[in-house]
């Protein structure tokens, strides 16, 4: 087995069964990392329209990475659920003796204009994406500090994260707290050798980008179209012909996850990634 930047560490990654975490996940176990996947493989909330995780989508994760000569913890895990990811980190602990990287990826989107949103809608946002990933830290943190290795820990915000876009101001909140998240524990957690960024992705090809959702809300309000402004970048195909979509691929985020949690990005923490191509400098 060759030997990869990430060899002998282990990464826990939320949200792994499919996207962007399944990306990240396989491409830290290709750099020579142990994972550990979470997700929960089930509908989070009835606000939440677009089709959930399964378990068959985490068992393929397994797959992918055990294909890359890696070993893989894969738990069903909602991250809302401190216990049962603190659970989850003893059992890695148990199995792979530390944690190395962290990366804090699930969350969920929803559409509405603010003061038309329900309660629901509200709550499912903030819970997972802002509380989920305070409780992720407050489960993976300790473990980290306690193995003594130092560490990585990658927080997945959004280019939402930075500059708010209308039609999802509840996202765009959440998105916004993970900012403050970062740049405390940053803080906190550097005397004990443990880095901690923040990436904020424009538009990534999964499920949660809801074609159908974007063009109603853009039909009701045309003058919020502004604020979504495409890519200027485009990078060039192996033919030398610019790739044509307006969004990233996941593979494409998982590039800069994966310079984040080694060590070419050392001198780096507290620091907010914008993984966007450009856009946000319209």
């Amino acid at each position: 087995m060759s030997v990869g930047p990430l060899d002998g560490q282990v990464a826990f990654v939320t949200g792994a069964a499919r996207g962007q975490g399944r990306s990240h996940a396989v491409r830290l176990a290709k750099d020579g990392a142990d994972i550990v996947a979470l997700d929960i493989c089930s509908p989070v909330s009835g606000s939440v329209v677009y089709p959930s995780a399964t378990n068959d989508d985490l068992a393929a994760t397994v797959e992918l990475v055990e294909a890359q000569g890696r070993r893989i913890l894969a738990r069903a895990v909602d991250i809302r659920d401190l216990a049962a990811t603190e659970l989850l980190v003893n059992e890695a602990i148990e199995m792979f003796g530390r944690l190395d990287i962290l990366i804090a990826n699930a969350g969920v989107l929803s559409w509405g204009r603010l003061w038309e949103l329900s309660e629901e809608q509200w709550d499912a946002v903030i819970d997972v994406n802002l509380s989920g990933t305070w409780r992720t830290l407050r489960a993976v943190v300790p473990a980290m500090i306690a193995a003594g290795n130092g560490g990585s820990i990658v927080i997945v915000s959004s280019a939402t994260g930075l500059k708010a876009t209308p039609g999802n101001g509840h996202y765009s909140a959440s998105k916004h707290g993970l900012v403050g998240l970062t740049n405390a524990l940053a803080i906190e957690a550097g005397e004990y050798g443990i880095r901690v960024n923040s990436i904020h992705p424009y538009s990534v090809d999964t499920p949660m980008v809801q074609a159908e959702a974007m063009a109603d809300l853009f039909g009701r309000w045309p003058h919020y179209l502004h604020s979504f402004a495409p890519m200027p970048f485009r990078p060039l195909e192996a033919t030398g012909e610019p790739r044509s979509a307006d969004v990233l691929l996941p593979g494409e985020v998982s590039d800069v996850v994966a310079w984040l949690a080694g060590p070419g990005s050392a001198t780096l923490s507290g620091s907010q990634i914008a993984v966007d191509r450009g856009v946000m400098k319209y």
